[in-house]
Formats: C-alpha cells, structure tokens, sequence
C-alpha cells in the first residue's frame, strides 16, 4: 500500500501506549491496532483529528505517501 502509518513511530515520541491513546480517542485498542498496523481501508477525519490533538502532532505525523 502506498500510504504507510507511522502511528507506532509518534506513540513512541511522545512516550504514550496504544492502550493509553485508544482511551483517550474514544476507539477500542482492536481498531486502533489495525490503524497501526496499515490494514485499515479508511480513518475518519475525527478519529485522525482526535489522535493529532492527543499527541500533539500534524497528519503528515501519522499519515506518509511512498509510491508502490
């Protein structure tokens, strides 16, 4: 896939685990867990508004385009 997920990158940064974040965003660790992993077809703008404001960072953060 061309877009790749550094949420495990950010969650690192900002010393935070997945459990923590999930709670805190409102999505159950399952969810969150196929964010992270890149097999999610698609984040709502609320749930990537969400995870932005809880780790105090931007969408390009998170979110990276490669070309396959």
């Amino acid at each position: 896939m061309a877009i790749i997920v550094n949420l495990d990158v950010m969650l690192a940064k900002r010393k935070m685990k997945s459990k923590d974040l999930a709670e805190i965003i409102g999505i159950t660790t399952a969810n969150l867990s196929i964010l992270k992993s890149g097999k999610a077809k698609a984040i709502r703008f609320s749930t990537l508004e969400a995870i932005c404001k809880a780790l105090d960072c931007q969408p390009a953060d998170i979110l990276e385009y490669k070309e396959a």
